[in-house]
Formats: structure tokens, C-alpha cells, sequence
């Protein structure tokens, strides 16, 4: 048949299908697309590109732009596909300098800054996990998300602090007559910077060993400052990149919700993807790693991002078959299903062996939670918060056994049924779980160069760079020079600065040296409360507090020499992001002014 006449006779199909398929949107955007690849493949390969472009031509202009009909998949719509709509928001008076408002756009929410003298806008939604940026800190040009202090460029819309991947769109403003226009052009809350793509007749290697926030955030990075070799991330795991965070605090996950970008992402930006694959070690040498399937992979620079595992237990019985530490994905869901109805034990009352605890609290037939310190997180938040927590769950009836220690799990048939405690306790069980500390996975850099500290951390400075060149690491593994506390070398397990070392390691990759300033922040969820944490306690002599405590709304100043070194809050969201975004940019936050009657300067709600 001529192909002309097939245009004709399926745009007379496809217009009949139209009236009947609006309310199906997945259906349109797979006939659509379906359609237009259809014609692609066979003009094109005919020689017919032209009578391709005007079948696309039709069909975008009758059902709508097909690469925005595609299921969402982890795509961000394409702006240039959109129809721009301008509309007045405000008045140019209704906002002063160093202010934000929010606004609409054809129902859409929008970021409205001036700063600087300078209107721009942006999205409103953090791309982290979409918390609102209204509710966050304004400080010069970069508004901080008030849930996990992700930062971004109110003129660009670039994430300039993690967590999260994505940056925010940005909008054209307008200012006529008083009044100020915004364009929307993107219903989009994220945007991806454009990345490059590997190139064949490049013959160069970055390989990054490590499945973390670390290693992903490195390979995009390396594809956003236009690097064309070869990107291979090889993981242990059998998953792609995913929000580790999540699987202490929702343990019966779907695996498709927690993967941080879709398997197709890897293949769009050409980064290969080496699942369940571990490293057995590293030739600094020949440049060579070689994996436990016997796959040896050259490279030219290397990103080692390994992470930690989990602690396990040195007492009797603790290889019992229905004993659980919590690493992985799988981890999660074997402890949320063997758990479920059955007397558990936790051991540890930091954030993972709590954060279970809580979880568990309302799924296990009980829960008992032993703790070698008067209260938990007595090292790290200290006592007063660590109490009031203790609170928090045993009103969810968790029994905790404080000052204590597991001295032998007893068990039948290869089961746990009982846990006896150094001071003599006895505690039923059908299930343990350890949650009592990590260790960094270096083993496999024995025998290198590399060099690692007392606990085997990897050593860097503060551009991620190890003491053999080209050989990077990053995340949890490694001991880094924290610019707030003086450049002294720390070993800090958080999600936020995990992301924030593979961008710096990517950057000193392509040979723009950056130096790492991040302030560390974290936080962890119980029963539905978030304790927020930045800066870096270790050594603090002091807490000042402002609230109370025991009425679960405070902010707590950690503090050391008569300055301020890390914060708390519960409650109090906004300030610790405030107070974040201060230690960024340098700023010293006194005991004086903490204790000054005037607080306004932490901008509390």
C-alpha cells in the first residue's frame, strides 16, 4: 500500500479513537507513541523522513505531546514540549528583599523569590520528597528545604546541598506596571541537568565500586560536566541505587519505591550498571579490580564507595537461624515478615535499632529493647532526648532494658527462643535484631597502597582524593576533613554528605577541583516524629535548650568552648535548616546569642 494512503487511513482511525480514549491517558500515550514509532521505523528506513515528521506533526497536535503521555517512569517533562501560559501572581510591593511567596500559575504552585533586588522563580516542591519550600530558609540566593535542608539556587533552580538528584525548574518573570507575570512552561516539579553521553572512540574508564547515593550522584555528575568515557558502578546489591534510609523506617517497602532512579535512567545516560557483583580487590598499580566471578576490569580513575555493614554480635547464639541484621533491601522485608506477630528483640538504642523498635512497635507480638547506656542515643543526642524518646515508645508498649547487654541467645532446633542478659534477665523471643553500630567495608584494600585510619576508614582530603592518584572514595567509608570543625578528619555515616562526596569526587575527576564544605545533616523518624539533626556533636561539653523537652518541641544547641557545634530540634524544623544554612556560609553562633532573650534571628515559627 502506498504510504500516504496509510497516513490518511490511520489518522481517520486514530481521529474516531481520540473521542473515545481521553479518559484512558495511559492507553493515548502508548497508542500515540506506538504510532509515531511505527511510522519512524518505516519511513525512515523507506527514506521517507519527511512523511515521518508530518505523521509525529498530527499526532502531536491531536492528542497531545507524546513524549509528555509517557508514564512518569522517573522522566521529567520536557519544556519544550508545553504550552506556555503567563499569568499576574502579585503585586511587585507584596514582596521585600530576602522574602519568598507562593504562588499560582494555572493552578500550579510556584516559588516566587526576590533576593538581591532580583524577582525569579522556581518550583515550590523540594525534589527530595516534595516538602514544601515556603516553609523552608531563605539566605542570599539559596532556599533550604525545611524537612532535610536539600539546597537550591532560587536563579537557577540547581540543588547546590543534598539530599535529592533533581534540581528545580525555573520560570521567566515579569515586571509591568507594579505587577508581576510569571511563565509557566513545565508542570514539572524536577529538572535533570542535561548529561553527555559515552562516546566510542573515547577509551577511557571511571569505574566506581559501590551501589550508594555516593557512586550515582559521581556518575551524573560526570555526564553533567560533559565526561564521555566509560561509567561502571559495580554493587554488591541487587538493586540499582536506592533510599537506604527508608528500609528502617518502612520496612515493607515495595522495591519499586525506593529506587532512586529508574533501571532505564542507567541506559539513557550510558552507566553501566554491575549488580551483585563484589569486590575481592584492588591493583593500584595495573589499575586493575578484580570481582568475586573472576572479573578483573581495568580503569583509569576509581571512586570507592563501599559503605559500611552492619556490626554483628559476638556472644553465643548469635548465628541462630531467626537472627536478623537490617543491610539490605531483602533485609528489610525478612525482618518486617518474620517479625510480624512474634516477641521480638531488639539490641542497641541508636538510630537503626530505634528506628526498628518503632516500626516493629505495632506489627510484633511484642517488643523488647536492650541498651547498653542509661537511654538511648545517650552518646549522640544525649540524655534528655534519649529519654524522652524512651517515652515515645513505651507508650507504644515497648519494654526497654537500659544498662544492659545480651550475654547469650538461647535457642531450639536451630530457633531462637530466649535472650539472657549480663545481669541475669530473661527475655522470651521468636526473633532477634541487632542494631548496634557499622563497619567500613575496606577489607579488600588490604595489601594495597591506600590508605586507611585505626578503624579502616579510607583517608581523603577534601576533594575526595585518596593518597594514590586517580583512586577517589566517598560516603561512608571514608574519614574526610569537615570544614566546620577545623578541617579535622571525620568519619560521619550520613545520607546527606554521601551524596555530596561522589559530586565532589566527580569534579576533581574532570579536573575542576572543588573542596568539600557540606555541614553534615541527619535525621531519624519514630512513630511518626522527625528529629532533626546538623552540624557535628562529637566532644560537646554542653546542651542548651529552647522549649521543652517533654513536651516534644524543642531545639537543642550542642555546644563546645562557648560555640555553637551542632543542633537538634524536634518541632522546630525550619530553624535547624536556618541554623545549617548559617554554618554553611561561615557564620558563629555564640553562646550569648543563644541565650539571649531576642531569638529572632532563628526566625521561629
Amino acid at each position: 500500500m502506498d504510504p500516504r494512503a496509510m497516513v490518511v487511513r490511520l489518522i481517520c482511525k486514530s481521529a474516531f479513537q481520540v473521542a473515545n480514549i481521553k479518559a484512558f491517558a495511559a492507553v493515548r500515550a502508548s497508542r500515540c507513541n506506538s504510532y509515531v514509532t511505527s511510522f519512524r521505523s518505516y519511513n525512515v528506513a523507506a527514506g521517507r523522513p519527511t512523511l515521518y515528521r508530518l505523521s509525529k506533526l498530527w499526532f502531536t497536535r491531536t492528542l497531545g505531546s507524546y513524549s509528555t503521555l509517557q508514564p512518569d517512569k522517573g522522566k521529567m517533562a520536557n519544556s519544550n514540549d508545553s504550552t506556555e501560559i503567563t499569568e499576574v501572581v502579585c503585586l511587585e510591593s507584596d514582596l521585600q528583599d530576602g522574602q519568598m511567596k507562593e504562588v499560582e500559575v494555572d493552578k500550579h504552585k510556584i516559588l516566587l523569590v526576590k533576593s538581591k533586588g532580583q524577582f525569579s522563580a522556581v518550583g515550590s516542591r523540594c525534589s527530595h520528597y516534595g516538602a514544601p519550600l515556603i516553609m523552608g530558609t531563605l539566605l542570599g540566593d539559596r532556599v533550604r528545604c525545611p524537612i532535610h535542608a536539600a539546597c537550591f539556587n532560587v536563579k537557577t533552580g540547581d540543588i547546590e546541598e543534598y539530599p535529592g538528584l533533581d534540581c528545580l525548574p525555573t520560570y521567566k518573570v515579569k515586571i509591568e506596571d507594579g505587577k508581576i507575570y510569571v511563565t509557566l512552561n513545565t508542570k514539572a516539579t524536577k529538572r535533570v541537568k542535561e548529561m553527555s553521553h559515552r562516546a566510542p572512540e573515547v577509551c577511557h574508564t571511571v569505574m566506581l565500586i559501590g551501589g550508594g547515593p555516593a557512586s550515582l550522584v559521581c556518575a551524573e555528575t560526570l555526564r553533567q560536566n560533559n565526561y564521555s568515557g566509560r561509567i561502571i558502578i559495580v554493587t554488591k546489591d541487587n538493586l540499582p541505587p536506592f533510599d537506604k534510609p527508608k528500609l528502617s523506617k518502612a520496612m515493607n517497602i515495595e522495591r519499586e519505591k525506593i529506587l532512586l532512579r529508574p533501571k532505564e535512567f542507567f541506559q539513557q545516560h550510558d552507566i553501566e550498571m554491575w549488580m551483585e557483583k563484589a569486590v575481592l580487590s584492588v591493583n593500584t598499580e595495573a589499575k586493575t579490580v578484580t570481582m568475586d566471578d573472576n572479573t578483573v576490569q581495568q580503569y583509569n580513575q576509581l571512586l570507592i564507595a563501599t559503605g559500611c555493614r552492619a556490626r554483628r554480635m559476638a556472644c553465643p547464639g548469635a548465628d541462630l537461624e531467626n537472627v536478623r541484621l537490617l543491610e539490605s533491601f531483602n533485609d528489610a522485608q525478612d525482618i518486617h515478615n518474620l517479625c510480624a506477630g512474634k516477641k521480638t528483640v531488639v539490641v542497641g538504642t541508636s538510630f537503626i535499632g530505634m528506628e526498628v523498635a518503632a516500626y516493629l512497635s505495632d506489627k510484633a507480638a511484642s517488643v523488647s529493647v536492650i541498651g547498653r547506656s542509661e537511654y538511648p542515643y545517650q552518646l549522640s543526642l544525649g540524655p534528655e532526648i534519649g529519654k524522652m524518646t524512651m517515652r515515645m515508645l513505651e507508650e507504644k508498649n515497648v519494654k526497654f532494658y537500659m544498662n544492659d547487654n545480651v550475654a547469650e541467645i538461647l535457642g531450639e532446633n536451630g530457633m531462637v527462643k530466649e535472650v539472657l542478659l549480663q545481669n541475669g534477665g530473661r527475655l522470651e523471643a521468636d526473633a532477634v535484631v541487632f542494631g548496634i553500630g557499622v563497619l567500613p567495608n575496606s577489607d579488600f584494600l588490604k595489601g594495597s597502597k591506600i590508605k586507611t585510619d585505626q578503624r579502616n576508614n579510607i583517608i581523603v582530603d577534601k576533594c575526595m582524593r585518596t593518597n594514590v592518584p586517580d583512586v577517589f572514595s566517598a560516603g561512608d567509608v571514608v574519614s574526610f576533613p569537615l570544614g566546620v570543625r577545623g578541617d579535622e578528619l571525620v568519619n560521619i555515616g550520613h545520607w546527606q554528605l554521601a551524596h555530596a562526596h561522589g559530586r565532589i569526587a566527580a569534579l576533581a575527576m574532570v579536573n575542576k577541583p572543588t573542596e568539600i564544605n557540606s555541614v553534615p545533616f541527619f535525621w531519624t523518624a519514630l512513630l511518626g516524629k522527625s528529629i532533626r539533626c546538623t552540624g557535628y556533636g562529637h566532644g560537646y561539653t554542653d546542651i542548651v535548650f529552647k522549649g521543652k523537652v517533654e513536651e516534644r518541641k524543642f531545639l537543642a544547641f550542642y555546644m563546645k568552648d562557648n560555640i555553637m557545634v551542632a543542633a537538634a530540634s524536634l518541632n522546630f524544623d525550619s530553624a535547624v535548616g536556618l541554623l545549617s544554612e548559617m554554618m554553611a556560609t561561615g557564620k558563629v553562633i555564640t553562646r550569648a546569642q543563644i541565650e539571649s532573650d531576642d531569638l529572632s534571628w532563628l526566625q521561629l515559627p
